[in-house]
């Protein structure tokens, strides 16, 4: 018998642990045998250019059904609503602008990483900027993907915490080391399958369990107004609005689309332009049944232990509520295939963090200041930098688990992140491409701005509560602090749905007026390199 975190006791039982370790024993031999075929850092990194489309399509759809996807958007629906449904529906407008501007820049300038763009449009800065920004977005990625399932692992076994999230941790590092990104995107397709077949039969076993089966949820939630997909209410401060949604989930879902290396490195490793074109739209139009199926799977959870409260744990978290599910109601077997969902929702995106980061950091970073480097140099580094990867983004997971109780909802703090770093960055690819004005100084500087922006409107209240006091003294940290609050409470206090909408419009807008100030001395050749300029390509 095991005691759960929860206070439920649960035996999880051979045949669930038999399951499971089946599941990760698969991975682990997916990953020695294309180890065989890593034979260059092209290999590692774009798998030879071999991937069919279609398995790099689903590879995207798993990378972005992380264990966010799998425990955050049951846990919005369980509490509230439908509303951050119709922000997930909002990235599939990207899609086109990504197949018709950013695929035909990547693929024609045939590089390993996006952010050798940056330098071929503005600067070595640039591209640099870049790339630290998306290593360090990384890295609190993974930090929240590896929490979720860790926690998941918690609730059922009432294993430490910690010790989850070092075993996923090791694990997942060892077959990306060992495979490079062709291990990622074939155990990729593998997860969805196990991660979409997990849902639907958790899914199934709820219905059966309700009264009435699937039209009684559906009549319990329209009942509940637990459908509600949209809020029309004017509130600048915080609701979640249809408008702010739509805005900020349009913004903030560029960088993901248009700027991410583990995405673009996926378009970048099939045969052509159009296979590249293909695997775009399914990972775009994918987050239509996804998110239908994991809302709706949120909803049946509520439907089910709405007639049984005493089955939730007083203090239980959203989060926690399909993992105390699994425990409480699945089958042997069937329990064994669910946890190994979630095995799978963190490995499809830790994983490809892991070859994107060591992507940028081989490419960008060494080989781009060791250019005569060896091949065999590079591969061993990339390797090394993919364990190095691996490890920083555990320890980065443990500390957050240290500080679990600081927030609500993992899922909001997964945006907050994206919003921070991913918006700015996604800016800097938009001056790039839709404008020849723009230069090298002026994107750092407006990358930067965005940043800071971001920063500032998110601890308003904090920064007022700082300076306040200080402004108070006199003298000259007196009047510093006094100016300082000033500008502070200037400050709108809006809905952290803006966020983006400020990291990336800033950005843009101060990268290009700061480029108007600060033109370059020289002009540089933007042939092929902007959209203005594609048919001047040499």
């Amino acid at each position: 018998m095991i005691t759960l975190a929860t206070g439920a006791v649960n035996d999880f039982g051979w045949l669930n642990w038999t399951v499971l370790a089946a599941y990760l024993l698969a991975i682990l031999l997916m990953g020695l045998y294309f180890s065989r075929r890593e034979k260059s850092t092209d290999d590692f990194f774009l798998a030879g250019r071999r991937i069919p489309w279609w398995a790099a399509g689903l590879s995207i759809v798993g990378t972005g059904l992380s264990a966010i996807s799998f425990m955050g958007f049951p846990a919005k629906a369980y509490s509230g609503n439908w509303i951050a449904f119709t922000g997930n529906l909002v990235p599939i407008l990207i899609i086109p602008i990504v197949v018709m501007f950013y695929l035909p820049f990547y693929r024609r300038l045939n590089v390993t990483t996006a952010y050798e763009y940056l330098e071929k449009r503005f600067n070595l800065a640039a591209r640099l900027v870049g790339g630290l920004l998306y290593i360090l977005f990384q890295f609190l990625r993974m930090a929240v993907i590896l929490y979720l399932p860790a926690l998941a692992i918690h609730t059922v076994a009432g294993l430490d915490i910690y010790v989850c999230i070092l075993a996923m941790g090791v694990l997942c590092t060892i077959y990306t080391v060992l495979g490079g990104i062709e291990a990622v995107i074939w155990t990729d397709v593998l997860q969805v399958g196990v991660l979409m077949g997990a849902a639907i039969v958790c899914l199934g076993i709820i219905a059966g369990q309700v009264d009435g089966g699937f039209i009684g949820i559906v009549e319990k939630g329209i009942a509940a107004n637990k459908f509600k997909a949209a809020n029309f209410t004017f509130d600048p401060k915080g609701g979640a609005l249809f408008l702010f949604i739509v805005l900020g989930r349009f913004f903030g879902d560029f960088m993901p689309n248009t700027a991410d290396q583990g995405v673009i490195q996926r378009y970048l490793t099939v045969p052509d332009l159009k296979s590249a074109k293909r695997a775009a739209w399914i990972g775009g139009l994918s987050v239509i049944p996804v998110s239908i199926l994991f809302f709706s799977l949120g909803t049946a959870l509520w439907a089910f232990y709405q007639s049984r409260p005493e089955l939730v744990p007083e203090g239980l978290a959203n989060d926690q509520i399909l993992p105390l599910f699994m425990v409480q109601q699945m089958p042997a077997g069937i329990a064994g295939l669910a946890l190994a969902g979630l095995f799978a929702a963190a490995m499809s995106s830790v994983d490809s963090s892991m070859n994107s980061v060591s992507a940028v950091a081989t490419t960008d970073f060494y080989r781009r200041f060791k250019p005569d480097a060896s091949e065999k140099s590079c591969l061993t580094l990339a390797r090394l930098a993919t364990g190095l990867t691996g490890l920083i983004g555990t320890i980065a997971a443990l500390v957050m688990a240290f500080y679990s109780g600081r927030f609500n909802s993992t899922w909001d703090l997964f945006l907050y992140i994206l919003f921070w770093l991913g918006s700015p960055l996604a800016g800097m690819f938009i001056l790039g491409i839709f404008t020849k004005r723009a230069n090298g100084l002026g994107v750092c500087i407006g990358a930067a701005a965005g940043a800071i922006a971001i920063l500032l409107v998110m601890y308003r209240t904090e920064l007022i509560e700082l300076f306040y006091p200080i402004s108070e003294m006199g003298g000259f940290i007196g009047s510093t602090a006094s100016t300082a609050l000033f500008v502070v409470t200037l400050l709108p206090e809006i809905s952290g749905l803006l966020y983006p909408v400020i990291g990336l419009g800033g950005c843009v807008v101060i990268g290009y007026l700061m480029s108007i100030l600060f033109p370059e001395s020289t002009p540089r050749d933007l042939s092929g390199l902007t959209i203005h300029t594609t048919d001047k390509q040499t």
